[in-house]
């Protein structure tokens, strides 16, 4: 039985991995699991090729915790290992803002301060903090079926103008386990196959595409049903049955929080100089 899931903590056991998997945990206000792979001996099997995954759970996204800040500012320090510390940087929301579940990452991109023509447009010395920011752009292009365009390839030509030392792109993801919906944040430098959890998979954003590295970021919000139903029951489901990915009930708040929740950790990531409250007040 094919089990859809975006999440690499989900593709390994706890125990038999190869030798190339390295897996180390830590985390305050998150639970964070850090997997490291060696070399693409698990992508045939497992689907996960070389690369970092980490992986952040936490409380359910789409309330606010007394922790907030906390979760805002690990997830910053998690996010910022990854980004390289000098160049510009482009935020890519990856998904239909059309339809709740997969509006994750153009709302993200809709809450990332743009900054890149910050020192075009402002010279005077009361400014001079905004033209210190790091130079970033945001974008969201909708999908392949609203503009007849690949999203890897507007973000590739987008690249090939701006010329950034990253891309951060991020997405819905699918799950396999019901308790990872909806509370779980995960970041990868290897790259994202939009729509791939639910075997819509569309050409990959990754460093070998788009020449830059391509940091991904994303939350579930759809599980499949025959893996809510094999663990409920214990059965693996006929593969001829109808299938179906189902999502939260508070699907549209749990898209407007988490998306908020990582603008926050990647504005904090990309200028170290801003307060949470000076990112607070740009929502």
């Amino acid at each position: 039985m094919q089990i859809r899931t975006d999440l690499a903590v989900e593709s390994f056991p706890e125990r038999g991995y190869s030798d190339s998997v390295h897996i180390s945990r830590r985390g305050e206000a998150f639970d964070i699991t850090d997997i490291v792979i060696d070399d693409d001996s698990c992508l045939e099997t497992l689907g996960k090729g070389r690369g970092r995954y980490i992986t952040l759970e936490g409380s359910s996204l789409s309330r606010y915790t007394d922790d907030y800040e906390e979760m805002a500012q690990e997830l910053a320090a998690e996010l910022r290992s990854f980004i390289p510390e000098e160049g510009d940087v482009l935020a890519v929301g990856l998904g239909n803002n059309d339809i709740t579940p997969d509006a994750l990452g153009p709302q993200t991109a809709a809450k990332v301060l743009a900054t890149r023509h910050l020192r075009d447009e402002l010279d005077s010395e009361e400014e001079q903090f905004l033209t210190s920011l790091r130079r970033v752009s945001s974008f969201a292009g909708g999908v392949l079926g609203q503009t007849g365009i690949e999203t890897a390839e507007v973000v590739k030509a987008i690249c090939r103008e701006l010329k950034p030392s990253a891309v951060i792109a991020v997405d819905a993801l699918a799950c396999s386990d019901v308790s990872r919906l909806g509370n779980t944040i995960q970041i990868s430098d290897t790259g994202i196959s939009p729509g791939s959890g639910v075997s819509n998979t569309r050409r990959e954003l990754s460093e070998r595409q788009l020449g830059v590295p391509v940091i991904a970021v994303g939350v579930p919000t759809v599980v499949d049903m025959h893996t809510i139903v094999r663990s409920l029951t214990g059965r693996d489901i006929e593969t001829d049955l109808p299938n179906m990915m189902v999502t939260p009930r508070d699907i549209d708040r749990l898209t407007e929080r988490a998306s908020q929740l990582i603008a926050f950790g990647i504005n904090l990531a990309l200028h170290p100089q801003l307060t949470f409250e000076d990112v607070r007040g740009l929502f």
